[in-house]
């Protein structure tokens, strides 16, 4: 009688404990889907950088980000027009898919070369002496970041990360940038 009782208790607690992390992170019960937008590159840099994540599991998940450049003045960033960039990240917390991530990423991304320009200091004018092309390229690289979750669904995370250009000639951007800071909804 007393074993039976035992595994009773241990029962009871079991699932009341189980209850209560369901009510204590209710962002994570049958959540897979996160939009975000990068309010950092629509800020600082004049781009609209959107993106979508599939949560694998706690520990990792997959998505895409894409992100059009807006600035026509090219007065911050003058080579990045366009890039569709695929992820895939690793989470190290004990909470689902949410703190420090590693992330690998690959970049498909169009740029304006515009190598044949030179600033005169004489006339304070850019100088042609020849025609600015578009460049369409691909890199893969790595960021690190971190993601926080309110009990509501919405995210935030701030991420950093560099890639290389495979291929490409003597003209091309060797290195890109990944980062910013996205807000988002988890549902």
């Amino acid at each position: 009688m007393k074993k039976i009782t035992l595994l009773l208790l241990l029962f009871i607690t079991t699932i009341s404990i189980a209850q209560e992390k369901e009510e204590q992170y209710p962002q994570d019960i049958n959540k897979k889907h996160e939009v975000k937008l990068n309010i950092l590159g629509a800020l600082a840099f004049e781009w609209i950088d959107v993106s979508y994540e599939y949560l694998i599991n706690d520990e990792s998940s997959f998505g895409v980000g894409a992100l059009v450049g807006l600035d026509n003045n090219k007065n911050i960033d003058e080579y990045r027009k366009f890039s569709l960039t695929p992820f895939y990240r690793r989470y190290f917390s004990n909470k689902f898919a949410r703190g420090f991530f590693i992330e690998g990423f690959g970049m498909l991304h169009s740029y304006e070369n515009n190598n044949s320009n030179y600033y005169d200091d004489y006339s304070n004018n850019y100088i042609s002496y020849g025609n600015d092309d578009t460049k369409t390229e691909f890199a893969i690289g790595i960021s690190v970041g971190g993601k926080f979750i309110s009990k509501k669904g919405f995210t935030t995370e701030i991420y950093l990360g560099l890639g290389r250009n495979l291929g490409g000639d003597s003209s091309s951007v060797e290195v890109v940038g990944r980062g910013g800071i996205s807000l988002g909804y988890r549902f």
